[in-house]
């Protein structure tokens, strides 16, 4: 993060916001400007990748399921853009003590074995991130915990790509901590993990997205949209974030419905054809009953 606030510093905060006098390496300075970078750039990279994923991907017949609430797009953002600021605060800390260099992110590529480094972090940074998200996850769902922090995130039953940061602030930073973590033990690239920190983003809205294709051979192994949707139907299963593996090895894992010709978007067809609706128009007029 600190090439984000360099960056920040060297083009607009030095010269235009801030005293002269303001040493950019003072902590209060840079947990202020932290703090308005995630909150600013947050809004910017949850609307941008939602956005495009809502109407590129997302399959809008899925809007008039019957579990899917009455102006809900709008009520996602809306609860995402009050989340926002607060989730920020914890996250700002953990941001300030990287850039005060108390992580292990490195610069040099050749500084920790050349890019073999940069190839065994991509793969560490998600096998470590996929299997504690699990379990922070099922975490969430124990009784005592669910109701106050993950329970307003499963009012999308039917979730779009903008219910994918429509989390409580604390269920929100909770389920971010491995990503912020690794770097404090062990080595990563600025770069990368800007790069990987972009990546959860992207991820994080395409398991919302109402796509539930995922290629035959991986199957078995992906966690993807249909697999988060049936968590967000059924609460209990499914609890991963980029593989199955540890809901397999937990004993959480449910195969799709929407891989057994059964799911939101099948439920919509069966009702539209028994009533004899055809037409994309009147399939995206119809509502299931």
């Amino acid at each position: 993060m600190d090439l984000v606030l360099n960056a920040a510093d060297s083009y607009v905060l030095t010269p235009y916001v801030y005293p002269a006098w303001w040493r950019e390496s003072d902590v209060s300075r840079q947990l202020i400007s932290l703090y308005v970078i995630s909150v600013l750039g947050g809004y910017v990279l949850y609307l941008f990748l939602a956005t495009i994923s809502f109407y590129t991907i997302f399959d809008r017949r899925l809007m008039k399921h019957p579990q899917f609430l009455d102006d809900q797009v709008r009520l996602e953002i809306v609860y995402t853009c009050k989340s926002v600021p607060l989730m920020a605060v914890p996250t700002v800390t953990l941001f300030t003590l990287e850039v005060r260099g108390y992580g292990k992110l490195y610069d040099n590529v050749d500084s920790y074995i050349g890019y073999v480094g940069i190839l065994v972090s991509i793969v560490t940074f998600i096998t470590f991130t996929d299997g504690c998200i699990y379990w922070i996850h099922r975490f969430l769902h124990h009784k005592l915990v669910y109701r106050h922090l993950h329970k307003d995130h499963h009012k999308w039953k039917i979730p779009t790509p903008y219910a994918s940061h429509a989390f409580h602030w604390a269920d929100g930073f909770l389920q971010s901590c491995p990503y912020h973590i690794y770097p404090f033990l062990f080595p990563l690239h600025k770069v990368l993990y800007l790069c990987l920190f972009v990546f959860v983003n992207v991820w994080t809205v395409s398991i919302h997205d109402g796509d539930y294709r995922v290629p035959g051979p991986l199957k078995p192994f992906i966690n993807g949209s249909a697999h988060h949707t049936d968590h967000h139907l059924f609460y209990n299963c499914n609890y991963g974030q980029f593989f199955t593996l540890w809901d397999r090895i937990g004993g959480s894992f449910r195969t799709p419905s929407s891989f057994l010709g059964e799911g939101p978007i099948k439920a919509i067809e069966k009702h539209c054809a028994k009533n004899g609706i055809q037409s994309k128009h009147e399939i995206f007029s119809a509502k299931v009953e």
